[in-house]
């Protein structure tokens, strides 16, 4: 694996944070919104909120991994 191999494999994972983030960010607004008008009860709003919440972990884990990988290979 070169280092142009290397540095493509960090933009998909910095892609695919990028698309969590969005992602589930989107859904916890639409959830938002869409749970009082449908009557759901609040104990869907907190699981909604703790899987979200679970996603934002995931993508700062992950941003976290893409970061070290490239301090790695600058020297």
């Amino acid at each position: 694996m070169g280092l142009d191999d290397n540095e493509a494999a960090l933009a998909r994972q910095g892609r695919m944070v990028a698309l969590v983030i969005a992602g589930s960010m989107l859904f916890w607004i639409l959830a938002q919104w869409l749970g009082p008008k449908l009557g759901l009860p609040g104990r869907f709003t907190f699981l909604i909120d703790f899987a979200v919440l679970a996603a934002l972990v995931w993508s700062m884990v992950v941003t976290y991994q893409i970061w070290r990988k490239r301090q790695d290979t600058k020297g």
